[in-house]
């Protein structure tokens, strides 16, 4: 199913491919898209949030828009193009500083460009040569991200940083046979070899990391899982009903799944609660300083573009039950359309006991059983694999999960490595790093006008010493709103609306609920802690601005740091009764087991809102008791 074939467009909707093929000829039109250029991202431009809540059906809709990030290959230049589909023309051209700007997301063909540029260099094949490897074809090479370490050799130039692990048959995995010691800077527009950093030969480890071939267990039953009368949403398009939830759905290049217009029923019209939601960065910073490893440090949304890389999920391996897919469509370094086929599973699943009560004073007994709407997708960033899991609940709750899972990133084990990396098999090395997520979350909590409240626990001196309350304070300003978590004090952040109250005389709200693990533990004036600071604290709040959407600024890749959220407050703006957004660091620190080799069990963070006096009372009263009722009372 396609996300842009509702029966009623929606200025939201993503772009379809034929208007990706109309962006492409426009901009060939306009002599900007040429042999040598690239498209390194296209995607909708959004139209500012008040003109969307103020469109109506049938009503001229906003004009369509993309934004473009177009790379010359022959003379280094790139720019940021928006182009205005309804009117067939670019509106705008902005040139990329690649000193002050960054560059460009990496481009797919450099994956290849950088194995034939180092399959050919000489001095690599010494390199490898020195460790016993005398065909560099054996060699796997991954490209990544350079990060921003201000080497002059560096200043303008778009690199690439090349780490190797040896495949002894072409069959093998090669995470298992890292070949440390050594990394190749790579020019990935003059395709050639910078430096070569060599800190000498270490043993190649030599136990396969194979795995997926059986012998498997045979002690399994099958489970099926049916709805004979079919799902309980309904779909248009990118428009989903469930239960007394709505929203639409939309798909990005850069951030993947997006959620849009998320409302509940309640009291014959849908109540909104957020505008517009979506893991809008992710970083993993790695912990080895070594000379090879120092800089090991990915944007996997702002320098890979995970939106590009997401998996064409299978039924009854990536998702089980009653699904529903919809197809994705991104752009290719052409600015053709790419169809990602299944790459959204949406399915609803039991999620055990709702509300439950027996009686003793009249001895009735109720039982509810809770629901919950999944819509999720997977991505894989060379390594690693990360599932994105949207859970909407019958009671209210909005919840996100992430799953991580795939093979470590590997080097040697020795002395050098011990403290900063994991012993996952004989010689074998796993460096200690973190996966850091930013959830971007404009919200409407019963409209535009919100404002966010800490809420803490609180003990109070009493003179049997047992009293305790709770304390909200008011986060006016958006410096006064970077904040941490505080599981000792059971910290969590109201968004509420001062201007609509419940029947009691409260402010609606919707509260965030974070896990408040760790952020990011680089030190402060490292490089990493200057390119991703959103990512050292859990909690920032802005004012919407509709040109305010990442978290570490528009462009990450080699970018020197200081954009995103740290402009983006500068000016200290009002919160109070503001249109605003929230911007929550969530992730896991992994210190890698030796069970999560030779690939790992998924590992989960994330983050609820959970709605607090946004109701009257309990939303769910109205659930019928399960089909089964009868036998289970």
């Amino acid at each position: 199913m396609h996300l842009t074939t509702g029966r009623h467009p929606h200025p939201l909707d993503p772009l379809a491919a034929r208007e990706i093929d109309e962006v492409r000829r426009i901009l060939m039109a306009e002599g900007l898209l040429t042999e040598p250029v690239r498209v390194a991202y296209l995607g909708l431009e959004e139209p500012p949030k008040h003109e969307v809540l103020v469109w109506e059906p049938g009503a001229p809709p906003p004009a369509r828009r993309a934004r473009a990030y177009l790379l010359d290959l022959s003379t280094e230049a790139a720019e940021a193009v928006t182009v205005s589909i309804t009117a067939g023309a670019v509106e705008s051209r902005t040139p990329i500083d690649p000193l002050t700007d960054g560059q460009v997301p990496m481009l797919d063909e450099e994956h290849a460009l950088v194995r034939k540029v180092l399959r050919e260099d000489a001095g690599w094949a010494a390199a490898l040569a020195r460790r016993g490897i005398d065909d560099p074809a054996s060699v796997y090479l991954a490209a990544l991200s350079a990060g921003h370490f201000a080497r002059p050799r560096e200043h303008g130039r778009r690199v690439a940083r090349v780490l190797a692990h040896l495949m002894p048959t072409r069959a093998s995995l090669p995470w298992a046979h890292p070949v440390d010691g050594l990394v190749a800077y790579v020019d990935l527009v003059k395709a050639e070899v910078m430096e070569i950093v060599d800190t000498g030969p270490q043993p190649v480890p030599a136990e396969p990391g194979d795995y997926g071939h059986g012998p498997y267990r045979t002690t399994q039953k099958p489970i099926h899982i049916t709805q004979p009368d079919g799902p309980s949403f309904t779909v248009d398009g990118p428009l989903v009903t469930w239960e007394k939830w709505s929203l639409r759905l939309g798909y990005d290049m850069r951030e993947g799944l997006t959620l849009h217009r998320i409302g509940f029923e309640d009291g014959g019209r849908v109540r909104p609660v957020v505008y517009r939601a979506s893991v809008a960065e992710m970083v993993v910073p790695y912990g080895d300083p070594s000379p090879v490893r120092f800089w090991q440090n990915y944007f996997d949304t702002g320098e890979y573009q995970l939106g590009k890389l997401a998996n064409s999920l299978e039924l009854g391996c990536d998702c089980l039950g009653e699904i529903t897919y919809f197809d994705a469509v991104v752009t290719d370094g052409a600015g053709l359309p790419k169809v990602i086929t299944n790459a959204i599973c949406m399915h609803e699943e039991d999620y055990g006991v709702l509300w439950k009560h027996t009686d003793p004073a009249n001895g009735s007994r109720e039982t509810r059983r809770q629901r919950r709407l999944v819509i999720s997708f997977f991505v894989t960033v060379g390594n690693y694999d990360y599932g994105f899991y949207w859970y909407l609940y019958l009671d209210g709750t909005i919840e996100l999960e992430v799953k991580a899972t795939g093979i470590v990133f590997t080097g040697a084990y020795d002395d050098r490595a011990a403290p900063y990396g994991s012993e996952v098999a004989p010689g074998l090395a796993a460096p200690y790093h973190q996966h850091l997520f930013s959830a971007r979350l404009d919200m409407t909590v019963d409209g535009v006008a919100n404002a966010v409240d800490e809420v803490e626990a609180k003990t109070v001196h009493s003179p049997y010493g047992n009293a305790f309350t709770r304390v909200a304070t008011r986060l006016r300003t958006e410096r006064e709103a970077v904040r941490d978590a505080d599981l000792k004090a059971e910290r969590t952040w109201h968004v509420v609306n001062p201007g609509v109250l419940n029947r009691l005389g409260r402010p609606v709200g919707y509260a965030l609920h974070p896990e408040g693990r760790p952020t990011l533990l680089a030190a402060p004036g490292s490089s990493i802690h200057g390119r991703a600071e959103f990512a050292t604290r859990h909690l920032w709040v802005t004012r919407y601005h509709p040109a305010e959407r990442y978290p570490a600024g528009d462009l990450v890749n080699q970018h020197p740091g200081g954009a995103g959220l740290p402009a983006y407050t500068r000016a200290d703006r009002d919160l109070d009764g503001q249109d605003i957004v929230l911007w929550h660091t969530f992730g896991l620190t992994h210190f890698p087991r030796t069970e999560d080799w030779p690939i790992m069990p998924v590992d989960t963070c994330g983050f609820v809102l959970k709605p607090v006096g946004f109701f009257d009372r309990n939303p769910t009263l109205d659930v019928p008791p399960s089909a089964s009722a009868r036998s289970c009372h």
